[in-house]
């Protein structure tokens, strides 16, 4: 690790954790690059299609919990 990165990082661990949240998210979105638009389109219309199949009845959600202790137990096998 280079002496800059290093002073860098020791002034990172002095900010406050909301301050470190946003550098994080900031980093990481540079890291990203911008986001694509027709990505980011399909995405919502999944959510919007989603959405509808849930308040129409044709599917029904499963709470997070059932999925991960399914998910869990088939890791175990």
């Amino acid at each position: 690790m280079s002496t800059n990165v290093a002073k860098i990082e020791a002034k990172i661990r002095s900010l406050s954790l909301e301050d470190k949240t946003e550098l994080i998210r900031s980093l990481i979105a540079d890291l990203d690059g911008p986001a694509d638009p027709d990505v980011e389109r399909a995405w919502a219309l999944e959510a919007e299609r989603r959405h509808r199949e849930i308040v129409e009845g044709k599917v029904k959600p499963i709470p997070a919990r059932e999925v991960f202790q399914s998910l869990r137990a088939r890791l175990k096998k």
